[in-house]
């Protein structure tokens, strides 16, 4: 039988042993003050991110990929922050890839025993052609999900630079990845329930790894997304927002900037700033490896 009791994750929370009879604001007051916890955690494991942020950013500018893969919300998580990727940072979808137990299908229904083994995290790392140039990294609330040990396993054999998230020390997954990140939130105020403060933490550590290592790219300049893509209205207008912000030109010159630049957020930008044509902006940012900061310094 599977021994759970010595998980932090899964002990009860001797602040809401009374949860059942708390009024609406009681349960908002007790969750709010457990979700302060999970912040503090990740506080304690920056170090450890900041690592993942530097293996990632070495996958990417070497043609690698970021593959997340877990299980049940865990591997939820995985797949929010790579499907939010493209749109964010304009990169290809194949760019930051999130696997989960069950395949896509269980995103929206749970599909049972899948995390349960081993050679489907095996599995579908092969599929995608997993290899030494990309970071894998398993997340589990848990920290003992098979599936997450399969796949990291293999990962570490081909060469992959390997991270393991999980919310209690001393993981199973930990000890099959060449880091461990194990943020400690403590007992959930619904026992067990890793959808509140494990997956907050997870949500937050995931946000600073693909944010991090894309800003290390070259997707940002100052704290302005200028790879943002035009994909609804709402964004169009953020487009000429963020060229107006970093230029200081008006709407008007932000837009005639990006209809000249086909769109692209960074080449109107650099046009802007360094008085530059469309093409020359663009070859000024090819030159300076996507980063705008680089492409509009003077030249000697």
């Amino acid at each position: 039988m599977l021994d759970l009791a010595k998980l932090s994750t899964e002990t009860r929370n001797p602040e809401t042993m009374n949860l059942d009879q708390m009024t609406p604001l009681e349960i908002a007051e007790a969750m709010n003050r457990e979700d302060a916890r999970a912040v503090a955690s990740v506080t304690e494991v920056l170090p450890q991110v900041a690592t993942a942020i530097e293996w990632a950013t070495e996958a990417l500018r070497s043609g690698g990929r970021i593959v997340y893969m877990g299980a049940g919300t865990s591997g939820r998580l995985g797949v929010l922050d790579a499907v939010e990727c493209p749109p964010t940072f304009g990169v290809s979808p194949d760019m930051v890839v999130g696997l989960i137990a069950g395949g896509e299908g269980a995103f929206i229904k749970a599909v049972e025993g899948a995390e349960d083994s081993v050679q489907l995290g095996e599995d579908d790392l092969r599929a995608i052609n997993v290899s030494e140039r990309d970071v894998v990294i398993g997340l589990a609330a848990s920290g003992r999900t098979p599936y997450v040990i399969g796949g990291l396993t293999y990962a570490r054999e081909l060469g992959c630079k390997t991270v393991a998230i999980a919310c209690n020390r001393a993981s199973k997954i930990g000890a099959a990845a060449e880091l461990a990140i194990e943020p400690v939130p403590g007992p959930e105020v619904l026992t067990g329930s890793t959808r509140l403060k494990a997956g907050t933490a997870q949500k937050l550590i995931l946000n600073m790894i693909s944010t991090g290592s894309m800003v290390q790219i070259g997707k940002a300049y100052q704290n302005l997304m200028v790879d943002v893509q035009q994909t609804n209205e709402k964004l169009v207008t953020r487009a000429q927002n963020i060229v107006m912000a970093a230029t200081e030109c008006t709407r008007d010159e932000a837009i005639a900037a990006l209809e000249q630049a086909g769109g692209h957020v960074k080449t109107a930008v650099v046009m802007i700033m360094a008085g530059l044509d469309a093409e020359g902006a663009a070859e000024a940012l090819a030159g300076a490896a996507g980063h705008v900061r680089e492409a509009i310094a003077p030249r000697a």
